[in-house]
């Protein structure tokens, strides 16, 4: 699916979209027809409201198209997508009067509104154009639009056909597109020596595992992106009840985030040095499964003990972790469906994360923000660090208890960050689990818009 507006050529119909507050002064400006039209049809531009008006010979003249009041903006972050679906389809222009606020997010959110993942399905659906408004940047509007895309149909893509194989295979037609470098670590014996944790972890699968990673310009600060990228998740052989493991196709929502913030930053050409690493694996059973009790060395050399094979997300990304911080980049970011903790804490709208730096956390706060891509800082509170440390290895990747579990996940992954001072985790969701205005039930991006709008003055671009 590409996402795109109109030609600014083609023949279209005025939109008008207005608050309740702005119809009365309005509708003073417009001649009786109208104004009576509107009256009868009891439009009061309440939120998702539509109403086509009608020229003298029947047809449609222009739309009028209601987004409510303030509380429908604070509980919506794109207002205008909840109503595009009920415009007749044609293409439209927005009209100038009264001003459109935000209007760059909402025309990205009139774009990600046609989103619908129909791989398999024959029904196609017909949808309401849009001619981008001259004071936007409509391509980088479409850029972030169809990395979303992107994002979603890799989470959205079942695991039999998004297994670590088909997930490398993905990898690579991006960095074939963009002219990136690209190497897989997958051979057993190499994976086994260099990535043990991501070996142990894969190694039950008939799908192998394998680092992927990938590498993108010359010029300008270095960036690393670490991605969980677990395909599938049975929890291992301490399996997840069915309920638990009905979304677990999501699992690797991270490695798909992070390439479609990476694919952002290829397009848009931003001057860094880009680096993509994604541990990829299946958490499955057979008998070679690893097991509670197991004690692991990971490439750092540091001993965990496994007290749950189901927190296998922060096995892997710790190996993947340690060859990004070899290199000691400028900034350093894993994105990670890691914990339910993080869900009881912020909810699934909510992209939490953890970063030591003030100043950092703050600027990827507002710039959340602003492109309406809600992030919410949480803290790597070092006090708890006891909490991941058992007696028979140097970690836990399950400490017992209740409390916490985001924070201590995040301090596990933080043990293997020592060079580089700037690093940042997310703990995602990555799943829309109702519909709601550009966003459809089903995988989600969450953070990349944040991030992208965050970077220029996180490297001071």
């Amino acid at each position: 699916m590409n996402l795109s507006f109109a030609s600014n050529r083609s023949k279209s119909t005025p939109l008008v979209i207005l608050k309740e507050t702005e119809l009365e002064v309005w509708l003073k400006s417009q001649n009786c027809t109208i104004r009576n039209w509107v009256t009868t049809n009891g439009f009061k531009a309440k939120f998702t409201q539509v109403l086509p008006i009608p020229n003298s010979d029947g047809l449609v003249d222009f739309a009028v198209m209601g987004i409510g009041n303030s509380t429908d903006y604070a509980r919506n972050r794109f207002v205008v997508a909840a109503a595009v679906q009920k415009l007749p389809v044609t293409t439209y222009r927005i009209s100038s009067e009264p001003p459109l606020d935000q209007k760059e997010i909402e025309c990205l959110g009139w774009l990600l509104s046609h989103y619908r993942f129909d791989h398999y399905k024959n029904a196609k659906s017909d949808f309401a154009q849009l001619i981008a408004p001259e004071d936007i940047d409509a391509k980088r509007i479409e850029i972030i639009a169809n990395s979303e895309v992107f994002i979603r149909d890799l989470i959205n893509t079942p695991a039999s056909e998004m297994n670590p194989v088909n997930l490398e295979y993905e990898v690579r037609k991006l960095s074939e597109y963009f002219g990136a470098e690209i190497m897989v670590v997958m051979d057993e014996t190499q994976l086994e020596s260099e990535f043990p944790m991501i070996h142990t972890v894969g190694r039950a699968s008939v799908h192998p595992p394998r680092l992927i990673d990938m590498k993108w310009g010359s010029h300008g600060p270095s960036v690393v992106l670490v991605g969980k990228g677990v395909c599938f998740d049975t929890g291992g052989l301490n399996l997840k009840p069915g309920s638990s493991m009905n979304l677990m196709k999501k699992d690797m929502s991270g490695a798909a985030t992070v390439l479609g913030l990476a694919k952002m930053i290829m397009h848009l050409g931003l001057a860094i040095r880009l680096r993509v690493l994604i541990p990829a694996v299946e958490n499955s059973i057979s008998g070679n499964s690893f097991r509670p009790q197991d004690i692991l060395t990971s490439r750092k050399g540091i001993t965990v003990e496994v007290n749950n094979t189901d927190a296998e997300g922060r096995l892997i990304l710790a190996d993947a972790l340690t060859l990004a911080d070899d290199e000691t980049p400028d900034l350093l970011i894993s994105m990670a469906t890691l914990t339910g903790s993080a869900r009881v804490a912020v909810g699934p709208d909510i992209a939490p994360f953890f970063c030591d730096n003030d100043q950092d956390a703050l600027i990827i706060t507002e710039a959340g923000a602003r492109v309406a891509d809600p992030v919410w800082r949480m803290p790597f509170h070092t006090p708890y660090e006891e909490m991941i440390e058992p007696i028979t290895a140097d970690l836990d990747n399950a400490p017992s208890g209740s409390f916490a579990g985001s924070i201590t996940a995040a301090l596990f992954l933080r043990r293997f960050v020592t060079n580089t001072p700037r690093f940042i985790h997310f703990d995602i969701f990555g799943w829309q689990p109702k519909s709601a205005p550009g966003q459809p039930e089903g995988g989600v991006g969450q953070g990349a818009r944040a991030l992208l709008e965050a970077l220029p003055r996180l490297l001071d671009l």
